[in-house]
């Protein structure tokens, strides 16, 4: 057996072992500023990556960086408080590891979440945005040799994020009285912010948001056949025009997140109560 297959073996293990007994249906990543959803799962367990061996450590701002094991919705679920991104040095393998171990311990479908840009020029701060369809300029993380025991090599990605969790989604914000935009998630490799020139660029290839990171996790679930549902937090908007002393900033981007988070967090635990895994 392939080395990191075993590593990936071990952490579900002690991730298992640290939940006492409880099997994860569910996977959830929380992005920047949207770890609020933590707060409201029962009875937690909290793993600190810092206490798994060889597991990578969030850097990024807002990312507290710990598993959180317990219920939510009337399910068990495991969340990611803080993500691995490719702009920190780390290389994909490890960027997806937390995936990969969640795969392992036992998740039915995976919940991911993040703040982006809006390119659209429709959307504004606070939008929550369901991800329909994505465009890749990160690594993929598959590059190298197939490990079979995973999924197959040239995995299906006409569907990325599964249909009936998004009809879901927009069925229950409708009742909840939740407008919810839809749009295609472009993933770049970041740290920097993107220039006017890029976002129009983005704009023109049919992206509605962009961010740093998400598509590498989305890809490595679906490459082991887990559905996926996808959302994102608009925290600051595409214009065509900037003022001369116009800049995006980290801390801005994580204080707009925190403030549409609650919305969001009432959204996803509504549909937690509602799938059947």
């Amino acid at each position: 057996m392939d080395p990191r297959i075993e590593t990936i073996n071990q952490l579900s293990a002690i991730v298992l072992e640290r939940a006492g007994g409880r099997k994860p249906q569910l996977g959830i990543v929380l992005g920047s500023g949207l770890g609020k959803l933590a707060d409201v799962i029962q009875d937690p367990v909290v793993i600190p990556y810092k206490d798994l061996p060889g597991f990578p450590v969030s850097t990024a701002v807002g990312h507290k960086g710990n598993f959180i094991i317990g219920q939510l919705g009337g399910k068990t679920v495991i969340a990611m408080q803080g993500r691995i991104h490719y702009y920190e040095g780390y290389g994909m393998d490890k960027v997806v590891l937390p995936i990969r171990v969640m795969i392992g311990a036992g998740i039915k479908a995976l919940f991911v979440s993040n703040a982006a840009g809006g390119t659209n020029l429709s959307f504004h701060v606070g939008d929550l945005m369901v991800i329909k369809d994505h465009i890749n300029l990160l690594p993929n993380p598959l590059i190298g040799p197939n490990w079979d025991e995973l999924g197959p090599r040239f995995p299906d990605m006409t569907r990325p994020y599964d249909p009936s969790l998004i009809r879901l989604a927009f069925s229950l914000a409708r009742k909840m009285d939740i407008p919810l935009q839809q749009g295609v998630y472009v993933g770049g490799t970041g740290p920097s912010y993107e220039t006017p020139a890029e976002y129009k660029y983005y704009r023109s290839i049919g992206g509605d948001a962009v961010g740093m990171s998400t598509i590498p996790e989305v890809i490595v679930a679906r490459h082991a056949n887990v559905p996926v549902f996808g959302m994102s937090v608009i925290t600051n908007e595409a214009h065509d025009d900037y003022a001369d002393d116009y800049v995006n900033d980290g801390e801005d981007v994580v204080a707009a997140a925190n403030a549409a988070a609650d919305k969001m967090s009432r959204l996803i635990v509504k549909m937690i109560e509602n799938m059947s895994l």
